[in-house]
């Protein structure tokens, strides 16, 4: 497991133990050079590293911004995915990321869902049948300075409201 510096109440299982395994093994997660060190048994908070290496470095020493922001790209939509189950539909819609600092050294990132904002999506979602959420992190180092901030757009929906949506588009056309 990645060494983590954040602290958590919550606690992995065998399944996102094994999960998190699989993810950091997929190719294309494997070569942002981020590296997942914990992932909640609720998928509501999952950890990241990201260090320097020789796949991630850029032209200047420093790690590639591309690799900055392929590390993150995944998390939330696959968090809400969990969370939420198979009668939700999950997309990212769009992405920022301010970088504050080079990295040069290990940083970590946390993603953090709350109960609060699970409420709020379904409170919205089942009003209106989709809602577009945001979500922020960002890269810190041990010493909490931060390196770059990813803010995340999500659309949500039921998959009865996407189904409907999706046919309309296509009788549309």
């Amino acid at each position: 497991m990645a060494q983590s510096i954040f602290k958590t109440n919550r606690s992995s299982n065998f399944k996102t133990n094994v999960q998190r395994i699989v993810f950091n093994l997929i190719p294309a997660y494997w070569c942002s050079g981020g590296k997942i060190g914990f992932i909640s048994s609720d998928w509501q908070e999952v950890h990241i590293s990201l260090r320097r290496k020789l796949r991630t470095r850029n032209l200047v020493g420093s790690v590639f911004g591309g690799s900055i922001y392929s590390a993150t790209d995944p998390i939330y939509m696959t968090q809400l995915l969990f969370i939420l189950g198979k009668d939700y539909v999950v997309w990212d819609k769009s992405a920022e990321i301010h970088f504050k600092k080079p990295i040069y050294k290990k940083v970590h990132i946390r993603f953090e869902i709350t109960d609060a904002q699970i409420a709020e999506i379904k409170e919205i979602v089942e009003k209106d049948g989709r809602c577009n959420y945001t979500f922020e992190t960002q890269f810190v180092n041990e010493e909490g300075v931060v390196f770059a901030v990813i803010s995340k757009k999500l659309f949500i929906a039921t998959k009865e409201f996407y189904k409907m949506k999706s046919k309309q588009k296509k009788e549309e056309n």
